[in-house]
């Protein structure tokens, strides 16, 4: 799972700053700033990149970038102005360094968690929401709890999880018969976190039911702006001093409730573990990943998991509905868009009428869902980028030569230590120098197998990307999403089970506008409407 944190909207969300809060920032970043420029002049020695003019010394480029409407676009612009790597300020003389080349982003991957790492501020959000987790956890941490946690996502694991993903989706389908039967023929189609409750915390959530959880409070309340001044200030100057993120804002108070919430469960779930091996249960055993996850809490071995890291795998909440969420909410939207490819994956499921597809069919056995699984994925993926600071002096390969800011031809970046670099997941699965002229098109048969070839039609640079399957959606390396299969599943699972009984339309046919709304991942929603909300036409599969 990369970095989410980093794609959270900043200066967009805000109104104007009152002059109390304004003016000490500006001193106080100001100062920042100046050390940031020194050291930039004395002790870097990172090759001289090009890059677009600044557009404001207080904040640089944040404004153009997260407000733009197509962050790839942009970042492709800049790549054909200024080369495969390049500068973006982000305020007060600091820069940062996006690498738009597959070998560069194989390279940079390659080296997280020891020669590149998180940043102080999303150290401190990330901490502040889950705690000391796997998302939090760098170098030799990191390495151990992901060896830990690797047993609970293996293939085995999900195939016997794969039936809670069904649950959770006829649970879903008996809520939209009944909106049906009462003479509803539109309504939001976001997907509820009933199955990952279940399946990640061996707890049901009852979200689908409409009961209340600080869990669903949590997630929503980021697409509500906070004008408190406290937040205003935390806003400002975080980047600057992340430790104001601990402050007791109302956004950070519900954080505490969630923890609290995700304790409760977790203590329970420790109760049943201690009555398990005393022989005391008299119920099933428990199979969720947390569930797991508690049973190695007091393993002998050394990659046994402390209690305060096994709780800090809340972030199982936000990979797993979240993300999964967001994703099954824009295939909709896309197969709306294109009926007859909504057509096409319902007859290749149509062979399931009577029954689901088993893990292993999910997994290989269905070619179009897979396909359509992973151009949306390509297209819309949660994340945008990844950003890393550099923790030693470091050289990235480039697959082809650039030209420097001195009009130098290189194939080299020599990167210095405390430079912060990009890799920007958007452009980097949306090319058109990788994937075509047709890059931005949902176009699924691209990953279907070329008979003539024995391969897929992907074009050749596309092939050229790391990560799963040649897209950078589940970024690649140490920190390659571990929970890849698990989410895979479930989306797959739902999807086929929502297409087999319904059709979907937009309310005003494909060229429906379709916006984002800020949260803590950016959600799908119809323009115009109050949320995130993606209202659209449902009718029944006779």
């Amino acid at each position: 799972m990369s970095n989410w944190v980093d794609t959270i909207p900043l200066l967009s969300r805000f109104p104007a700053l009152p002059a109390q809060i304004v003016l000490p920032g500006l001193v106080l970043i100001g100062i920042y700033g100046f050390t940031a420029v020194k050291r930039r002049f004395w002790d870097d020695k990172t090759t001289p990149l090009r890059g677009p003019p600044n557009p404001s010394f207080f904040f640089g480029h944040y404004k153009t970038v997260n407000q733009a409407e197509d962050r790839s676009q942009l970042y492709e612009n800049w790549v054909n102005e200024y080369g495969p790597a390049y500068w973006i300020s982000t305020g007060f003389g600091s820069k940062r360094i996006i690498i738009c080349d597959p070998k560069a982003n194989g390279h940079f991957y390659s080296k997280e968690t020891y020669g590149y790492v998180q940043t102080k501020l999303s150290r401190v959000f990330i901490e502040n929401l889950f705690g000391r987790g796997l998302l939090w956890a760098e170098g030799d941490s990191h390495r151990r709890q992901r060896k830990a946690l690797s047993p609970a996502f293996s293939n085995a694991a999900i195939r016997k999880l794969t039936p809670v993903f069904y649950d959770a989706a006829y649970q879903l389908k008996a809520l939209w018969d009944n909106k049906l039967d009462a003479g509803e023929n539109s309504f939001d189609v976001q997907i509820c976190l009933d199955s990952i409750g279940i399946a990640g915390f061996g707890h049901n959530f009852q979200a689908i039911e409409g009961k209340e959880s600080p869990v669903v409070e949590v997630f929503e309340s980021f697409g509500s702006t906070d004008t408190s001044i406290i937040s205003q200030l935390i806003f400002f100057l975080g980047p600057v001093f992340p430790m104001l993120q601990r402050l007791p804002t109302k956004r950070n108070r519900m954080f505490k409730r969630l923890r609290s919430t995700i304790r409760g469960i977790s203590d329970e779930l420790l109760e049943r573990n201690r009555r398990e091996k005393e022989g005391l249960s008299t119920g099933e055993t428990d199979k969720s990943i947390i569930g797991l996850l508690v049973k190695a809490e007091t393993a002998s071995s050394s990659l046994g998991m402390s209690e305060e890291e096994i709780l800090a795998q809340n972030v199982l909440l936000l990979a797993g509905y979240e993300t999964t969420s967001i994703s099954l909410t824009w295939a909709l939207i896309e197969l709306s868009r294109k009926p007859e490819k909504q057509q096409r994956l319902r007859d290749e499921l149509a062979e399931f009428s009577g029954s689901d597809p088993t893990f292993d069919q999910l997994s290989t056995g269905l070619p179009y869902l897979d396909a359509i699984a992973q151009e949306v994925l390509r297209l819309h993926p949660p994340v945008s980028e990844t950003t890393r600071i550099a923790a030693e002096d470091d050289v990235i390969p480039f697959s082809k030569p650039f030209k420097t800011a001195d009009g130098k031809l290189v194939s080299e970046l020599f990167v210095s230590k405390g430079t912060v670099v990009s890799s920007p997941i958007s452009y980097m699965n949306m090319s058109e120098e990788l994937w075509g002229s047709d890059s931005r098109e949902f176009r699924p048969e691209r990953w279907l197998a070329d008979e003539s070839t024995s391969g897929s039609v992907l074009s050749q640079r596309a092939k050229e990307i790391g990560g799963h399957k040649h897209i950078l959606t589940f970024v690649d390396g140490p920190r390659l999403c571990l929970g890849k299969s698990f989410a895979l599943a479930e989306f797959k699972a739902v999807l086929s089970v929502l297409i087999r009984n319904y059709s979907f339309e937009l309310p005003d046919g494909p060229q429906t506008k379709i916006e984002k709304h800020p949260s803590i991942l950016p959600r799908p929603k119809l323009a115009g409407e109050k949320g995130a909300r993606v209202p659209l036409k449902v009718k029944k599969i006779d």
